[in-house]
């Protein structure tokens, strides 16, 4: 069996992305890695360059930043590193320059690969995620973020990235079938120094919005203001070890009040729905085999 990782990152010094964690938790999964770099206001390039490891082949490129409509330059970027990945490899494991995959779920991750290398049936395996926000202490438990997504994909050129990357497509804009497999995404992309993240929301926006609705919509401020969330839980569990030397550097205080969570009367319902009837409103883009 032979595995693929790929991804894409630009200006990943500027914002702090984690993006060398990011590869480093796939990379042992993996027999070759492709990183499709965006011509950068920072050295992404020689940062990505600096890992040295041969498994790892860099691809040049430029973002069309014209493309705004539901942030679709995301997917056509992680379609460009997709589709430079060599013939020979049957998976295919993508990871986001904010996505880091604990060791621990290695075995696992690894066995499933191989369980359903030959089952055809199977186009995608899911995985369930954890979103950290504000700090590597808390998690996001509202509605709104996304409990399951596909991250590894068959070698097949007609899989494409969906909307602004979130998941993927096959063919003529169907579902992949997939297998939930017991293995966590760890999401940081709200875990950053609050300057950082300001900076982001105004310049990522951009990918969604047009100017106006920038200029309208997302305060103008020094730092991001992370208290607004409305519902969080302490995390109890470890990280991965690549993401340690990253966390002791943390050099900002964020912490939430757990009694002043907020429930929305559409997740009190959701869950009321799920709770007794089994109804599951999660968004999927996919389809269980």
């Amino acid at each position: 069996m032979i595995v693929a990782g790929f991804t894409f990152i630009r200006n990943a010094i500027k914002y702090d992305y984690p993006i060398i964690e990011a590869i480093h938790s796939v990379l042992p999964l993996c027999d070759e890695f492709v990183v499709a770099v965006g011509r950068s206001d920072d050295v992404t390039l020689q940062l990505i360059q600096n890992i040295g490891d041969p498994k790892i082949k860099i691809i040049e490129t430029i973002w069309d930043d014209s493309l705004r409509e539901g942030g679709r330059v995301l997917a056509v970027e992680t379609d460009k590193a997709f589709q430079a990945i060599s013939d020979k490899a049957d998976w295919c494991f993508y990871i986001q320059g904010d996505e880091v995959v604990h060791e621990k779920y290695h075995t696992t991750i690894l066995n499933d690969m191989q369980k359903y290398k030959d089952d055809k049936r199977v186009e995608g395996l899911l995985f369930k995620y954890r979103h950290f926000y504000g700090s590597y202490d808390y998690v996001a438990t509202s509605s709104g973020w996304y409990k399951n997504e596909i991250r590894i994909v068959r070698n097949d050129k007609s899989v494409y990235s969906f909307r602004d990357a979130q998941g993927f497509r096959i063919g003529d804009d169907r579902m992949l079938r997939v297998k939930a497999i017991d293995a966590y995404i760890h999401h940081y992309g709200w875990v950053k120094p609050p300057a950082n993240m300001q900076a982001k929301q105004e310049t990522f926006q951009k990918l969604w919005h047009g100017d106006e609705w920038v200029e309208a919509n997302v305060p103008k401020r020094e730092a991001f203001d992370y208290s607004g969330i409305d519902r969080l839980a302490k995390y109890d569990g470890t990280h991965p070890a690549v993401m340690l030397d990253r966390i002791e550097r943390l050099n900002w205080t964020f912490d939430h009040d757990l009694s002043k969570n907020k429930i929305s009367f559409k997740d009190r319902c959701k869950e009321w729905a799920n709770k007794y009837f089994g109804l599951d409103f999660n968004y999927k883009n996919y389809v269980k085999v």
